[in-house]
């Protein structure tokens, strides 16, 4: 799961410290990743990070970490900045084609960026009273001028799963995948869902499946997590195995859905008939995981 390896130092112990913090946003070392709202500007098909001079006057600097020796951070400004909305500003699912191109060993980075960026764009005002917010330990806390509350970035876990049918490793042994009618044709991927109050992360995928296909799930095991800040979600992947087979989809969150052997699969992505999920998701490690190695295509 490329987007959840090789972390930065986030440097916490300084994130209150404001002659380090000044120094490190001069040193001409530092990179900076400027973020409209909660979207950036790629440049050469690259992540545009830039010296901290080149950074705009107005904004939010959010300290990101060290990394490779030098300081990162994210300067975050209103989502009008430089018509934001506009051709060439892209999102987060749309970034990651360039985020592979860069490197992901710049994920951490991005997402930590990014995730960071979408929560200072929606949390504007205290819960409690209403009252106006100010940006405290280097973008990571919020204070509320009125009745001194504090809020802290939110992070809501989400279940994504490779539920199996048949006897593991067997010819026959098949993998569900659903799809929505927004995507394009042929896209499919592992269900997904997220966490209710009061339910463990393995009723989650229970609930989910049925739910969302009319699959009825036994054992679940834990394979694995990666952050997924769209806008502000942790996936958690699991691998299930179905104790039924007939499909029902709800409808809804899904429109269609199906059983894949092996073969199958490699015979439908390797046609392009089948489009599965992108490489550095968990949803493609989830599929590849069952399948035994690397597939064709990608969304």
């Amino acid at each position: 799961m490329a987007l959840a390896a090789d972390p930065h130092d986030r440097v916490g112990v300084h994130r209150g410290d404001d002659a380090w913090l000044e120094s490190a946003w001069q040193d001409p070392d530092t990179r900076v990743l400027v973020v409209a709202g909660n979207r950036v500007r790629p440049v050469d098909g690259t992540v545009p990070w830039v010296r901290s001079a080149e950074a705009p006057g107005e904004g939010t600097r959010v300290l990101l970490g060290e990394r490779d020796g030098r300081v990162w951070f994210a300067h975050v400004v209103d989502a009008d900045h430089g018509n934001a909305d506009g051709e060439g500003w892209v999102g987060i699912r749309d970034l990651l084609p360039h985020l592979a191109a860069a490197g992901v060993e710049q994920a951490s980075l991005v997402f930590h960026a990014i995730g960071l960026a979408e929560w200072l764009r929606a949390t504007r005002f205290c819960p409690r009273c209403g009252g106006r917010l100010e940006v405290r330990l280097a973008g990571h806390e919020l204070e509320c001028t009125e009745c001194h509350g504090r809020q802290f970035p939110r992070t809501d876990p989400a279940v994504i799963m490779a539920i199996t049918h048949g006897e593991p490793g067997a010819d026959d042994e098949e993998l569900l995948l659903g799809r929505q009618d927004v995507w394009p044709a042929g896209r499919y991927s592992t269900l997904a869902g997220f966490l209710e109050p009061g339910e463990t992360l393995e009723d989650a995928v229970r609930r989910e499946v049925a739910e969302e296909t009319g699959v009825v799930v036994g054992e679940v095991t834990y394979f694995g997590n990666q952050p997924w800040p769209l806008p502000e979600s942790l996936m958690v992947g699991f691998l299930g195995r179905a104790l039924t087979r007939e499909i029902h989809v709800d409808g809804v969150e899904i429109q269609d859905a199906r059983w894949l052997t092996r073969s199958a699969m490699r015979d439908e992505t390797a046609a392009g008939t089948l489009v599965l999920p992108g490489g550095v998701s968990i949803s493609r490690s989830l599929v590849e995981h069952w399948y035994g190695g690397p597939l064709p295509g990608s969304w």
